[in-house]
């Protein structure tokens, strides 16, 4: 979400007269050149430069091109994250921000030269009309989808269609060794932006949300319920690597913790006219205790969570510094299908800070500066974050926060090592899972006795599954120290098979014993308990 300032103005009528190259307008060949410089606009100039190359240049010229490359030249001169969207892209976007598209529900992986199922979506089209993990899929009615080099996009489009639409697929079943023929019915399909969420402890519930889309706060108050009768009196919300979305669902989500009338955050445009959002009596996790998780990636709508909760002094803030994105964008569509988000106003968290980072050198240097964080220290030490004493703002409890480039969290927990990171990039960017797949495709039935509670309680990767992944890392030129982390790249071997076996939920959970923020968590939320269980076990000994 984002905003724009006054020095700029000059710049935005620019930017809003280029967008009358979409509507178009037809040249007079016969006005004559003073008038074309003297009297006409800087729209009506762009607009007929557009026609003389469309009409006079002597080769033919991708117009539409020009067009995009002004569009964005012109929003690059304004802030980072004023863009321009085209037509072939806005679709796929607005699904991800939606929170649904109209598909078959599978997850897939183009596998080889087959496309194959990972998993089906639960109560979904494919998994009642029988498709399995492992199933190839040949043919998309009459498209054949084996044998060729596919963008997984385009394998999406062969799959997506209009709702109630049907789609003849056929399905070669490896553990059957048959093919056969079936019908599926597009339904709308959820993309989830609540990706896990589980109970932590007896009291403590868990929720992972990875961006803030239309469909989030609904899916964050069904995973909440859901805890909550489970016995959940405490959250721990992770926002880690969550790069925002939209802010009225982010306002939705802080009133969660936020007692009536408490300031959530405020916006100012260039005008100065000021928008005031408070919390209403809708809370149902008021008064409770909440851990906020969020590190160098957290942005935008993340911070606005955040800050709101820190400002108010409602919860603790565990992790590293955030992003730093304290910009909110409208989205304007164009009139051919593409749209622009333009930065229309800066937003303050309650105290009235501005976490926003400073990018009047450019976006090169702005994204420079987030990757200049591993360089200064920041990230192993806390003491590390320069902050400014004219940025100093304070809690109506008296703690001292700051503003001008990200969220300070109130508790700090350093990056991991190189080899550590390297291990939670594996599972991030699909390395663990992509082994995995290839593993349940030979060896799927091993499973089949396993439900979720005696695999998360009872199995375990054995040295013969690691060694394979070790031999199968190595034969693609993957190196590290696997031996001296194999206890953690065990624990997220056997996470990756429980997402693929079950559901990201058991995944998460998993994986949390190796998660350092979470092990912190843990830490502060029992601290007396714990001390008193130290001094428990000296006295014995």
């Amino acid at each position: 979400m984002k905003r724009k300032y006054s020095y700029l103005w000059p710049t935005i009528i620019a930017a809003a007269m280029a967008l009358g190259i979409f509507v178009g307008g037809k040249l007079h060949f016969n006005d004559a050149p003073e008038r074309f410089f003297t009297s006409n606009s800087k729209k009506d100039k762009l607009n007929r430069l557009i026609d003389f190359i469309d009409y006079e240049y002597v080769d033919d010229v991708d117009t539409d091109s020009i067009v995009d490359l002004t569009v964005n030249q012109i929003l690059e001169k304004l802030d980072p994250h004023s863009v321009y969207i085209p037509k072939e892209e806005l679709e796929r976007v607005s699904e991800n921000m939606k929170g649904d598209f109209v598909g078959i529900g599978i997850n897939f992986y183009p596998y080889k030269d087959t496309i194959a199922v990972i998993r089906a979506i639960p109560k979904g089209p494919s998994s009642r009309n029988g498709i399995k993990a492992g199933d190839r899929i040949l043919m998309a009615d009459k498209d054949t989808l084996f044998g060729k080099n596919f963008a997984s996009q385009a394998i999406v489009n062969k799959l997506k269609g209009k709702k109630g639409s049907s789609v003849k697929l056929k399905v070669y079943r490896k553990n059957d060794d048959r093919t056969f023929n079936v019908n599926i019915k597009r339904e709308v399909i959820p993309i989830k932006s609540v990706e896990s969420y589980y109970m932590m402890t007896d009291d403590m519930g868990y929720i992972k949300i990875n961006r803030f889309a239309e469909s989030t706060y609904k899916e964050f108050k069904s995973a909440l319920r859901s805890l909550q009768k489970r016995g959940a009196e405490k959250l721990t919300l992770d926002l880690r690597d969550n790069p925002g979305g939209y802010l009225g669902v982010a306002e939705k989500l802080a009133d969660e913790f936020l007692q009536d009338d408490k300031l959530i955050l405020y916006t100012k445009n260039k005008r100065g006219k000021i928008d005031k959002i408070h919390a209403t009596e809708k809370g149902s996790f008021e008064n409770k205790p909440v851990y906020v998780l969020i590190n160098e990636r957290s942005a935008s709508a993340s911070e606005i969570i955040a800050g709101a909760l820190q400002d108010n002094d409602i919860g603790t803030i565990v992790g590293r510094r955030s992003f730093g994105k304290g910009l909110v964008q409208r989205e304007m569509e164009l009139g051919d299908g593409s749209a622009v988000r333009l930065t229309v106003s800066r937003y303050y968290t309650p105290t009235g800070r501005s976490i926003q980072k400073p990018y009047s050198n450019g976006t090169k240097d702005y994204y420079r500066a987030f990757t200049d964080r591993y360089h200064n220290g920041e990230m192993l030490s806390v003491d590390s974050i320069k902050v400014a004493d004219s940025l100093k703002f304070t809690t109506p409890k008296g703690k001292v926060v700051y503003g001008g480039g990200g969220i300070i969290p109130d508790v700090f927990v350093p990056i991991g090592s190189n080899e550590e990171e390297a291990v939670e990039s594996m599972d991030s960017y699909g390395w663990l899972s992509y082994f995995i797949f290839e593993h349940l495709d030979g060896n799927r039935d091993q499973y089949a006795d396993y439900s979720e509670q005696r695999f998360v309680t009872d199995f375990s990767v054995d040295d013969i599954l690691f060694q394979n992944f070790v031999d199968y890392s190595l034969q693609r030129n993957l190196k590290m120290d696997f031996y001296d982390y194999e206890k953690s790249l065990k624990v997220y071997l056997k996470a990756a098979l429980a997402e693929q076996l079950f559901n990201a939920n058991v995944h998460a959970k998993i994986k949390g014993s190796e998660d350092a923020m979470l092990k912190k968590v843990l830490d502060l939320d029992k601290p007396v308990v714990r001390q008193r269980d130290a001094e428990a076990i000296g006295a014995h000994n």
